[in-house]
């Protein structure tokens, strides 16, 4: 749920810091009054793009800020680390994003930037907006067919229908490919010949090539190691080396101890280093034969390693993408060497997909049926409470003679406003008011199925007063039960009945305009003189005496 909200410098609000609470919290104020600054800073938080124009004129940046409270943070934290972003600590999200007039723009997600992509990912699983034109939806079948298969818990035999169709489609495809597809020549197949034979010969696996490299790795140090100890021990014992110097100049030490007794030290000293350097020109020689390996092994391991590194750089750059491109040509030469056979056997297969697919479609489509009935005959009852007491609501379930991307059947939403009448397709029948009510029936139905903790109503209940307000009142104090429902309302029936109540009032009588929200379910008093503003006088002893006696209703 959301739990605060922190807005600064969005259009005419300066700034203010707002705790929620769960539950149904309505927003009122007078027409213009800046109501649209709050749903503007939740959906800002939800990923909706923005430019610099809602910055508050005057100031420099706009931030918006939010902490959700989730009190199983599992699939919020798998989605957070999907998008390789910190998960929630005790269950605490924390979002925030600015905009500045001449900075870029900046997304965090508990402290860690993000992108608006990742905010638009985030934001589906915590939110979700029901504005003026949602009710338009309903007139798309996709949003019949969604709502329908939502009631009717069709997930599960939906993926596994499109699992199916989507087998029967590739191998269509695969069909096509290979029936339009151009006879390879024999210099063609010769090549694919050729390069199966070099690839087989490599033993594409991960032990081998990851063998073939260590060794060949091990091979090319050893061969540094060689010319490295022979240049060495060539210094050291070769004809011009450091020995056979050294052996000159120890010769004319022994010559001068001759002459002069006193010069005795010299020649000891230069006795023990030409027994050091001897030492050290055997170990020399002595690692140099160690590191010595067989050619025809080298020679080998070198062919291998050439030929992998050729077959990486035409084959993608990994062993994943080389076995892919190994088994795409055995596959080309299988089906070069037996087109017609290959086609049949495509045939027989995608027939026996169809079948298969044909199966699920049907399975998919009688529970749709079943649903359908079962949605059709609650929602009517909801309907009905709207204000539709003789309507009739219908969903029929379309066959398809064709499979498509949701199986073998349409979905059609029929709706009767007034008794007599046959139910016609919304798109034939329903005005705007008639189709706010109509969906705000439907999301009550599926309020316990819809997962996003926070429901958004942005003056659903347009087109409708008295009784029917506190219908469409009690409908969003239902859903609150199961959601934190936020609701944008001018109909003091609907607000009466929340149990948190925000204000939003815009003041100019100054220099300029300024927008305020304040929360006011804390002084009765206040809130009923906003209770008999909304019924048109708030300072009227009866618009008084009928707030005071609607917040007494809703307790």
């Amino acid at each position: 749920m959301l739990q605060s909200l922190r807005i600064r410098n969005l259009a005419l609000l300066e700034e203010v810091a707002l705790d929620f609470e769960a539950g149904f919290t309505a927003v009122t104020g007078e027409t213009g009054a800046g109501k649209s600054i709050l749903l503007g800073a939740l959906s800002l938080l939800a990923g909706e793009r923005a430019d610099k124009t809602i910055i508050r004129q005057g100031a420099d940046t706009c931030e918006v800020e939010a902490s959700l409270y989730f009190a199983n943070p599992k699939g919020m934290d798998a989605l957070l680390a999907k998008l390789d972003l910190p998960s929630c600590e005790e269950g605490l999200l924390i979002l925030k994003r600015s905009l500045s007039r001449e900075k870029a723009p900046k997304i965090t997600v508990n402290a860690s930037l993000a992108t608006l992509s990742a905010l638009q990912q985030i934001g589906e699983s915590w939110i979700d907006f029901h504005g003026p034109s949602e009710p338009r939806r309903l007139l798309k079948d996709s949003c019949q067919l969604e709502l329908l298969d939502l009631f009717g818990r069709c997930a599960t035999q939906l993926a596994t229908y499109q699992y199916h169709y989507r087998k029967w489609v590739d191998l269509i495809e695969e069909h096509k490919r290979i029936s339009s597809g151009t006879k390879l020549s024999p210099a063609q197949l010769d090549y694919l010949q050729t390069q199966i034979v070099r690839l087989d010969a490599l033993e594409l696996a991960d032990e081998s090539i990851g063998a073939l490299e260590r060794d060949f790795q091990r091979m090319s140090q050893a061969q540094a190691l060689i010319e490295i100890s022979g240049r060495m021990a060539e210094g050291l014992s070769g004809e011009e080396g450091a020995q056979s110097k050294l052996a000159a100049v120890l010769r004319e030490a022994r010559h001068l101890q001759v002459l002069d007794s006193a010069s005795s030290e010299l020649v000891d000293r230069l006795t023990s280093i030409s027994v050091e350097m001897n030492d050290l020109a055997g170990e020399v020689t002595s690692l140099a034969e160690q590191l010595q390996f067989d050619p025809e092994k080298a020679a080998q391991l070198q062919n291998n390693m050439d030929a992998w590194l050729e077959m990486k750089r035409k084959h993608g750059g990994d062993l994943v993408a080389v076995i892919k491109a190994r088994d795409e040509m055995r596959h080309q030469l299988e089906v070069q060497g037996d087109i017609e056979g290959t086609l049949l056997r495509l045939e027989k297969q995608i027939a026996d997909a169809y079948r298969l697919a044909k199966n699920e479609a049907k399975s998919l489509s009688d529970q749709r049926g079943k649903a359908s009935k079962n949605l059709a005959k609650i929602a009517a009852k909801m309907i009905a409470q709207l204000g539709f007491e003789k309507s009739e609501f219908l969903i029929r379930v379309v066959p398809d003679s064709a499979l498509g991307p949701m199986g073998d059947c349409g979905v059609e939403f029929m709706f009767s406003p007034n008794v007599g009448e046959a139910p016609l397709p919304l798109n034939r029948i329903a005005s705007s008011g008639e189709l706010a009510r109509v969906m705000l029936a439907l999301k009550t139905v599926l309020a316990d199925l819809d997962q996003v903790p926070l429901l958004v109503f942005d003056e659903v209940d347009a087109n409708v007063g008295g009784e029917i307000g506190n219908v469409v009142g009690q409908k969003m104090a239902e859903i609150a039960r199961g959601h934190q429902v936020l609701c944008v309302t001018h109909l003091p029936q609907v607000a009466s009945q929340a149990t948190c109540h925000l204000v939003v009032d815009k003041d100019q009588s100054k220099t300029r305009a300024v927008v305020t929200i304040v929360p006011i379910q804390a002084n009765r008093k206040t809130r009923i003189s906003e209770l008999a503003r909304m019924l048109g006088d708030r300072t009227g002893k009866s618009a008084m005496a009928h707030a005071e006696k609607l917040l007494g209703k809703s307790g």
